[in-house]
């Protein structure tokens, strides 16, 4: 199978802006599924509300496009009563970190395994381009018009004090180092989060003087830098950026083996 055995052609195509980046996303979480020879009847979608959760939509398996905010206790569910199949939740940095930022924190903690691909464009571009809890300081929204004033999360800082055993980030433009992130990240077991960044062109772009989404895209790679070039770069090489790469990789019990231990105990009484 490839990338392209997973899709719903019957979909397509997209309803995503000309030079978002969810497509490329997509891609790159299908051809890891293709590269891990993943069968399409082990894999379920769960999705809440934004651009990014419209991802669902256009794959040939089974998948739940649920409220906003509330994917992960929808995963949770799912994964608990079919813990043999692999759980995905694709969300975005509103609905993720926003609405359900407190499912996010708690799933991380219990270690439930359930993989997350955050989308994180730093806006709401679904509803209008609002801020979200990822748009940097100073940048302008249609809510922020004359710039952002309050500080804007980490999700890889918040992760790692949630607890989550797997915590990586990407970016659409570096793929290749995206698709081994995503790889990665679906063969740990146990709670997994990847952020991805992706351009919003039509909002997040356009309101700072983009108007190229081609030139937006590559400006990617100038927003972030390699995790393992950490202690090589000088302070101000690093200043307003972002670092890519896998911050951790610890095993620990999940949730469901916990979970299935206190049942099998339980039945044996």
């Amino acid at each position: 199978m490839t990338y392209k055995d997973y899709l719903d052609y019957s979909k397509l195509p997209t309803i995503f802006c000309p030079g978002c980046g969810l497509g490329i996303g997509l891609k790159a979480i299908l051809q890891s599924f293709s590269d891990l020879n993943l069968k399409k009847e082990d894999i379920i979608f769960v999705s809440g509300i934004g651009c990014s959760s419209r991802i669902p939509g256009y794959v040939d398996f089974d998948s739940l496009h649920t409220l906003h905010g509330r994917a992960i206790p929808f995963a949770t569910g799912v994964k608990l009563s079919h813990p043999e199949k692999n759980v995905i939740v694709i969300t975005g940095d509103g609905d993720g970190l926003s609405i359900g930022g407190n499912h996010m924190i708690h799933a991380a903690r219990r270690n439930i395994n359930i993989k997350v691909f955050l989308f994180n464009n730093m806006t709401y571009g679904m509803t209008g381009g609002q801020a979200s809890p990822t748009t940097p300081l100073k940048k302008i929204t249609s809510t922020t018009p004359y710039g952002k004033y309050d500080s804007n999360f980490d999700s890889v800082e918040l992760l790692k004090g949630s607890g989550s055993g797997f915590i990586a980030r990407g970016t659409v433009y570096h793929y290749n180092m995206l698709l081994k992130v995503v790889k990665e990240s679906l063969i740990y077991k146990g709670f997994s989060f990847v952020e991805i960044i992706t351009p919003c062109p039509t909002y997040y772009g356009r309101l700072q003087g983009i108007d190229d989404p081609a030139k937006f895209f590559i400006k990617l790679k100038d927003f972030v830098y390699s995790i393992d070039q950490k202690d090589i770069l000088k302070e101000e090489e690093k200043k307003d950026k972002l670092p890519i790469g896998i911050f951790k990789n610890e095993r620990k019990e999940t949730f469901e083996e916990i979970y299935f231990k206190i049942v099998e105990n339980l039945k044996a009484k």
